[in-house]
């Protein structure tokens, strides 16, 4: 065992071969039709990178299926969609283009197991900073197997892209703070600005970066060092300009900027009870941690480390969680940006039990496999439902009046405002009639496609030609009224 443990490069295997099995369980279901859990995000997502394919890339200008009110509270007849730089969606784009055998579902969710297992490396080798390379190991182990996190780094969102540059950005700037070699921090920058412009909570990877900046070289020597100081002027500008610029450039077109103030505090929630119930007792300790898995976390904050750095990293975790609280109860895929520093503590944790000689060896390591056995078997129990397509009539009526429709026709697909869809279809239009039928067609709405056999549903079909007609959809003509 001992020779075993000291062959050269055996971390390196270890990693590859967790590398490898992360990345076969994301290939469970990975041919899903964008229908599963959070699937309007998905498609909303999935839409631009489709309309790049069909309509030809302009990342100055990402669109999307959904031209009504919805989102802006204005109508949108070219379905503008400003919520991220279309980055993610450029990546998806290439690698459909470059083996379009792949439907573009599948390279969307190949493009995110891609990232994760990219930073899967990142956090091994920032893990192995911190401490050694045994602790990047499970570092790594456990960012890239947490239930929560392998459903999430196999979607198709910005979010695993987010991550990945957040974690290149943080990785460089950790070489840049032991190396002090100014090249490092412009890749950092490079990368924590494009990370920003996805995701502009990306920012809140800063704060351990600053933490390393002020540990390592002090409050005196940052401000009197002319050269660190412009260069750190020069890293804060390239993080900012290209988002306020990009920010600018999309007020001109307000009918493709959703609400957002509502993510940070919209419904007053946070520092109430229930606030902290769901973030903090449903999201993180029931369906990230699983409940047991609680025990080596709180450990792992607990305990001494050598520099505190995912402490620290953790605690810009948590402003995040309390600054955007709204957002983080509603969507639990707003804390896919959070796993990060939740394995490095976990991790923390976990080492101390399995080393420590303060109780028995023995009961302790046993209570550790038992606590992060249990985390996982309980977080998969609620995580593999994820994964369950619950409605595919919306894919029959979508296919079906794709195939019926002309291309260029406006749909209405009443489905409670789920682009979902909206995005079977293929088509350009409303996800909910945000005003009335006679308004929809003057605005050029040619099909209405539902699977509700509601009173609504009834009235539309005594008025207007019937197209095609199941148990599961009904699809109307709206260009041919009943006389």
């Amino acid at each position: 065992m001992r020779i075993f443990m000291r062959f050269k490069y055996l971390e390196y295997f270890i990693l590859f071969l967790i590398l490898i099995f992360a990345f076969l369980i994301r290939l469970y279901k990975i041919e899903n039709p964008v229908a599963d859990w959070h699937s309007w995000r998905q498609a909303d997502t999935s839409s631009v990178t489709r309309i790049y394919v069909n309509e030809g890339v302009n990342l100055l200008l990402p669109r999307y299926y959904d031209i009504s009110t919805i989102q802006t509270g204005k109508f949108n007849p070219r379905g503008y969609r400003f919520v991220e730089f279309p980055l993610y969606n450029f990546l998806h784009f290439l690698l459909y283009n470059i083996y379009p055998k792949f439907s573009l579902e599948i390279w969307g969710r190949l493009l995110s197991v891609i990232l994760s297992i990219i930073s899967g490396i990142l956090i091994f080798f920032i893990g192995r900073w911190v401490e050694n390379k045994w602790y990047g190991l499970v570092s790594s182990f456990l960012f890239l197997f947490i239930p929560f996190n392998i459903y999430y780094s196999r979607v198709i969102l910005p979010e695993p892209l987010a991550v990945c540059l957040g974690l290149l950005s943080l990785s460089f700037f950790i070489l840049f703070v032991e190396r002090y070699k100014v090249y490092y921090l412009f890749f950092a920058a490079i990368f924590l600005s494009l990370g920003v412009l996805v995701k502009p909570f990306v920012l809140f990877y800063s704060i351990p970066m600053i933490f390393l900046l002020l540990r390592n070289f002090g409050f005196k020597k940052v401000f009197n060092d002319k050269v660190l100081l412009s260069s750190l002027v020069v890293f804060v500008l390239i993080i900012i300009l290209p988002f306020v610029l990009w920010r600018l450039w999309e007020t001109q077109f307000p009918e493709g900027i959703p609400f957002w103030k509502w993510m940070f505090n919209g419904d007053r929630i946070r520092f109430r009870p229930s606030f902290w119930r769901w973030i903090f007792g449903e999201r993180i300790g029931h369906l990230i941690l699983g409940g047991w898995g609680l025990v080596p976390f709180v450990l792992g904050f607990l305990v001494k480390s050598k520099n505190s750095f995912e402490r620290i990293f953790f605690l810009s975790s948590a402003f995040y969680l309390i600054l955007v609280a709204t957002a983080n109860v509603r969507h639990d895929y707003y804390q896919t940006l959070i796993i990060p520093s939740i394995s490095l503590i976990l991790a923390r944790g976990s080492f101390w039990m399995f080393q420590t000689k303060c109780f028995n060896k023995v009961a302790l390591v046993f209570v550790l496999f038992f606590c992060l056995g249990i985390g996982f078997i309980t977080s998969l129990s609620t995580i593999k439902d994820f994964y369950n397509v619950n409605h595919p009539e919306i894919i029959m009526a979508g296919s079906a009046l794709d195939k019926l429709a002309p291309k260029n026709s406006l749909v209405i697909t009443p489905y409670n405002a789920d682009t979902a869809f909206l995005y079977q279809t293929n088509r350009y239009g409303w996800p909910y009639l945000d005003r009335s039928i006679d308004e929809l067609i003057e605005k050029g709405a040619e099909f209405y496609v539902s699977v509700n056999f509601d009173s609504q549903t009834k009235e539309l079909s005594e008025n207007f030609e019937l197209v095609k007609k199941t148990d599961s959809y009904i699809i109307l003509d709206l260009k041919r009224r009943k006389i």
